[in-house]
């Protein structure tokens, strides 16, 4: 049996909520204010994909397990595509404006560019943008 989930919630512990969703709102993204408040804030990556931020205290209430420290640990690598390279490059310069951070350089695959950066938790991020014509 397939299945084809209708929206995809990706949930990520925070230390500073306000701080967690100033940064993201300077890279461009938007909040859901319905789903927001003081304990978690939902971030809109596209229609049917998005990022919980979760302060720590909360985000403890959904897991037994103990919660990574970013900085030091990876517990996974949230990736999106974008329309072009130029734009890969002005996102992550947005990120490390807001006080993000690189989490690699610049990697160049001829048919896939992709640059990765770390949040104010150490959360890494990739943005790549993927040629699928073929012509690469």
């Amino acid at each position: 049996m397939t299945f084809s989930p209708s929206m995809t919630f990706i949930n990520l512990p925070v230390k500073d909520l306000e701080k967690s969703m100033n940064f993201f709102k300077q890279i461009g993204f938007s909040f859901n204010p319905q789903f927001t408040d003081e304990n978690a804030a939902s971030m809109v990556i596209n229609d049917n994909t998005f990022s919980m931020l979760l302060t720590e205290a909360h985000f403890q209430n959904f897991t037994d397990k103990e919660i990574v420290n970013a900085t030091k640990q990876t517990e996974c690598l949230v990736s999106f595509a974008v329309e072009s390279r130029e734009q890969v490059d002005a996102i992550i310069k947005k990120a490390i404006a807001a006080g993000g951070s690189y989490a690699s350089e610049p990697r160049d695959y001829g048919y896939m560019y992709q640059v990765g950066f770390q949040d104010l938790d150490g959360h890494i991020w990739e943005v790549f943008h993927m040629d699928q014509s073929g012509n690469a």
